[in-house]
C-alpha cells in the first residue's frame, strides 16, 4: 500500500526527465469525442490540462465531469467549512476547465471527497449516462488506476470497467505516482506510458489551468490546517511540454496463439522474468508456498520460457510444462535441455489437459487471458486431473492486465 503526503517535497522533478524524454508518442485520432474524468477538481488540470488544450486548439470538443466535491482538502481548517470548500473548489475548476476549452462541457457530479468507494455504484451510473449508449467511440481519460489514492483507484477502476464494456478508448494519466515512485520502481508502467508533445502556447494553458485552483498551491491562511496541499516542488512535476498517460491495448477477448508468439518475437522475455526483482522475489514466494518438497507428476500451465518450470524440475519426478506459444516453448526446451524428465509442448489447455493425474499444477499468470467461461471449465478439468492429496498452485497479478478481458 502506498504512503504519502502531498504537502512533502516528494521525488524531485528532474529525475523524471531523461525517462519521459525517450516514451513513444500518443496517438491522438481526431474526431472522437472526448470524456476527461477527474476524482477531484484540480486533477483535471494536473493530469489532462495539456490534453484538453490540444484537443480544443484543433476544433474538438471535450467534456470534464469532476466526481467529488474537493470538500476535504482541509479537514482541520480553521478558517473554511467543508461546505465552502467545495464552492470554492467549484469555482477554481470551472476558471481552469474555461481557461483550457472555452466553452467545454463541465459536469460537477458533487459525491463526498474521499467517499468514492462507499458511493461507487451511483457514480458509476451517472457516468454511464453521461456517457450514453454508444461508447465505441469515445476516448474515455481518466485517473491512474495505480496512482496510490484512494479516490483515483476508485474512478480509474469505473472507468475501466465502463470502457471495457462499451469497447470505449482508455487513457489513465498519473498524478502521485510522480511524487511517491522513483524511475527505477516496478510500480512505474513503462511499457504502457506514452507522451503527447505539447506547443508552447498549450503549456502556457496548463500552467494557468493549475494556478486557478489556488486553494491547493497557498496556504488558506498561517494558521495550522490552513498549509498549502500541494508542495511548490511537486507542482514543477508538470510544468513540462509533454503530458503523460497509461495506455492499455483495446481489451481483446480469448488472446490466442499469434498474439503472443508476436510478444516472444518482439521479445525475448517479454515480462522480464529474469531480470526483475519482482519476478525473482514472486519465483521464490511461490515455491515457498508449496506445502512439500518432493512433487511427483506436475502439470504446469503457462509455462514461458521455462525458469519456473526449471526450479519445478528440481523437485519433481516429471514435469509437463505447456504453453501456448511456440517461440516461448523453444527457448524453454533450450533451457531444459538435460533435463529428460521434463517434457514442454505448445498446446492451448482450452481444448484440453493432458492425460492421466497430477500431484500438483501450476497456473501462474495465466487465468486473465481468457473468457470466464473457458476459465471455468478449466478449473473443473484441473480438479477432474488431481490426484486424490493433489495441489493446485495459482500465482496472479491482481489488477488490469492489457489486453484480457479479466483481472
Amino acid at each position: 500500500m502506498v504512503t504519502f503526503d502531498g504537502r512533502e517535497p516528494g521525488t524531485e522533478p528532474s529525475r523524471w526527465d531523461d525517462g519521459l524524454e525517450n516514451l513513444p508518442a500518443l496517438a491522438v485520432d481526431l474526431g472522437r469525442r472526448t470524456v476527461v474524468v477527474a476524482a477531484h477538481p484540480d486533477d483535471e488540470s494536473l493530469g489532462a490540462a495539456g490534453l484538453i488544450a490540444y484537443l480544443a486548439a484543433r476544433g474538438e470538443c471535450v467534456e470534464v465531469i469532476v466526481v467529488t466535491d474537493g470538500s476535504q482538502s482541509h479537514p482541520g481548517s480553521p478558517t473554511i467549512r467543508p461546505a465552502d470548500m467545495a464552492l470554492l473548489r467549484e469555482a477554481e475548476v470551472r476558471r481552469a476547465v474555461e481557461s483550457l476549452a472555452p466553452g467545454a462541457p463541465l459536469v460537477m457530479l458533487g459525491y463526498p471527497d474521499g467517499a468514492t468507494r462507499e458511493h461507487q455504484a451511483a457514480i458509476e451510473q451517472d457516468i454511464r449516462a453521461f456517457l450514453g449508449a454508444e461508447r465505441e467511440s469515445v476516448r474515455l481519460v481518466a485517473p491512474w488506476r495505480g496512482d496510490g489514492q484512494r479516490d483515483h483507484r476508485v474512478v480509474g477502476d469505473i472507468c475501466a470497467r465502463i470502457a471495457q464494456d462499451g469497447q470505449a478508448e482508455l487513457w489513465e494519466y498519473p498524478i502521485w505516482l510522480w511524487h511517491w515512485a522513483s524511475p527505477q520502481d516496478d510500480a512505474v508502467p513503462w511499457d504502457r506510458l506514452r507522451s503527447l508533445a505539447l506547443q508552447d502556447s498549450e503549456v502556457v494553458r496548463k500552467s494557468r489551468a493549475i494556478a486557478s485552483h489556488h486553494s491547493q498551491l497557498y496556504p488558506l491562511s498561517g494558521q495550522p490546517g490552513d498549509e498549502a496541499v500541494l508542495h511548490p516542488r511537486f507542482v514543477r512535476t508538470f510544468d513540462r511540454d509533454v503530458e503523460v498517460f497509461v495506455v492499455s491495448p483495446s481489451p481483446v477477448r480469448n488472446l490466442g496463439r499469434d498474439y503472443f508468439d508476436d510478444l516472444y518475437d518482439r521479445h525475448e522475455d517479454p515480462w522480464g522474468y529474469a531480470d526483475r526483482w519482482y519476478e525473482q522475489r514472486k519465483r521464490d514466494l511461490t515455491l515457498a508456498a508449496l506445502p512439500q518438497q518432493a512433487w511427483g507428476r506436475v502439470l504446469e500451465i503457462g509455462s514461458s520460457t521455462g525458469l519456473f518450470t526449471q526450479l519445478l524440475a528440481a523437485r519433481a519426478d516429471q514435469v509437463i510444462a505447456l504453453d501456448l506459444s511456440e517461440l516461448a516453448v523453444s527457448r524453454a526446451r533450450r533451457r531444459l535441455q538435460g533435463h529428460p524428465y521434463v517434457r514442454i509442448d505448445v498446446a492451448d489447455v482450452r481444448d484440453g489437459l493432458p492425460q492421466g493425474q497430477f500431484d500438483l499444477v501450476v497456473l501462474s499468470e495465466v487465468g486473465y487471458y481468457v473468457e470466464r467461461s473457458d476459465l471455468l471449465t478449466l478449473a473443473d478439468r484441473i480438479r477432474r486431473s488431481l490426484a486424490p492429496d493433489g495441489v493446485v498452485l495459482l500465482c496472479h497479478w491482481r489488477h488490469a492486465i492489457p489486453g484480457s478481458e479479466l483481472t
